[in-house]
């Protein structure tokens, strides 16, 4: 019961839209049609400057986070707190708040790490802003951060099935980024594109 209503409670918190919010505050428009038209952080910084944009991580961050320490504090084994983070994703890519199209979820990922591997995603999250410096790349820097935050899970020790979950984690975002984020980009340009005609 305890579980059920975790993991209910987890999703409901994923799905709040904070990069939708955030761009209707400031601009009274949908950040789904702009730039790229992922509802995510990159974005939100690329069209609405780059204060908006941690604002945005910030919160997506906690919210994977927070699923994770919720389920610890009702006393729930790992393997409930890995759900709970998914579910927290889940939300965040699927928000019931938002018509079910939402963003990668990247930092909320990072947020469920963060309490499940603290040392490790810490580190992987240093290496992340120490590529995206050199490089400005960031799939590379996310790629490299949380391969990172991985082999580091292993020399640590991490129980198996916590590094499978990581290894699922970290694999479904392009997975997304390819079933989810590429679609609505396209949609995004077409309807520009029938505006500009």
């Amino acid at each position: 019961m305890y579980a059920a209503a975790v993991l209910v409670a987890a999703y409901l918190m994923g799905s709040v839209p904070t990069a939708l919010w955030v761009s209707r505050a400031i601009t009274q428009g949908d950040i789904r049609q702009m730039g790229d038209g992922n509802m995510g952080a990159r974005n939100v910084s690329r069209t609405l400057g780059v204060g908006a944009g941690v604002l945005v991580a910030v919160i997506d961050f906690c919210k994977g986070g927070f699923a994770v320490l919720l389920a610890q504090t009702a006393g729930l084994p790992l393997g409930w707190q890995m759900a709970a983070g998914t579910s927290a994703v889940l939300g965040h890519d699927f928000p019931a708040f938002a018509g079910f199209h939402g963003g990668q979820g990247f930092a909320s990922t990072c947020g469920v790490f963060l309490v499940l591997m603290p040392l490790e995603t810490v580190i992987g999250l240093l290496a992340f802003a120490l590529v995206y410096a050199l490089s400005h790349h960031s799939d590379l820097s996310a790629g490299s951060g949380m391969g990172l935050t991985f082999l580091l899970g292993i020399v640590l020790g991490r129980p198996w099935l916590l590094l499978v979950y990581v290894a699922m984690m970290f694999l479904l975002i392009p997975a997304k980024t390819f079933l989810l984020d590429t679609p609505q980009r396209q949609r995004v340009q077409r309807q520009r594109q029938r505006i500009g005609h």
